[in-house]
């Protein structure tokens, strides 16, 4: 099972001076170069969505895991550092994060920081449009759980997965929905799950599973948040 998870606007800083790694083979080469590109410029302060100039240079800054560097809601919650080996082991070999800058990018892979605010074209280039076009033949498996924000499938729509929305005294849970994505794919890294169908026993703590809504090209399973 593989899984889509997106990234985060919050990073860390620092790492280890390494190349930049990517597992998967796709091309990214046009849109790195013109990030390079703008951020020597001031249309920088426009990419990073800041009025603060961060001087990101990312083919000369240190590298980490990319689920170490994202820190945003959900990454908090997923707590990757405080995992077992086995579950940090099983997030690496399974979770592909969709980065606005680096296009679907797996856990593991070592990048640099860097600030693209979601939606901020690269010069001319649309992120979204840019990675559509070089993913329209890329299958990530046979069954994916897609955890990502709506947003994401501008960039790759699965042709069928699993979709979880979760709702608290009726009402569908937004910002806070990415604190229940961190903590349903930590409990998920714990318990080692490879396949739907044992994702189906999976109890989530603090969840209560009240609806499967089956769609032409995903099941949507629906949780009530417990008190």
């Amino acid at each position: 099972m593989t899984i889509l998870f997106a990234p985060s606007e919050a990073k860390t800083s620092g790492g280890e001076y390494d190349t930049i790694r990517f597992c998967l083979d796709i091309d990214r080469e046009e849109i790195l170069k013109a990030y390079d590109s703008i951020t020597k410029t001031p249309d920088a302060l426009k990419l990073y969505g800041t009025k603060e100039d961060l001087h990101v240079d990312i083919f000369n800054s240190p590298t980490k895991k990319a689920v170490e560097r994202y820190n945003g809601v959900a990454y908090e919650y997923l707590d990757y550092t405080s995992l077992p080996p086995e579950a940090k082991n099983y997030i690496d070999e399974h979770l592909i994060i969709f980065s606005n800058l680096f296009g679907p990018i797996c856990a593991k892979d070592l990048i640099p920081f860097y600030k693209l605010k979601q939606g901020n074209p690269v010069g001319d280039i649309k992120p979204e449009h840019y990675y559509k076009e070089r993913l329209k033949d890329v299958e990530f498996g046979e069954e994916i759980l897609d955890l990502r924000a709506g947003y994401y499938e501008k960039f790759y729509k699965p042709k069928y997965c699993i979709k979880m929305k979760f709702i608290k005294n009726g009402k569908v849970v937004s910002h806070w929905a990415k604190a229940y994505r961190g903590m349903v794919l930590r409990q998920i890294a714990k318990e080692q799950i490879e396949t739907f169908d044992q994702l189906r026993k999976v109890e989530f703590k603090g969840l209560g599973l009240i609806e499967i809504q089956e769609k032409k090209d995903h099941q949507k399973w629906v949780f009530e948040i417990e008190e």
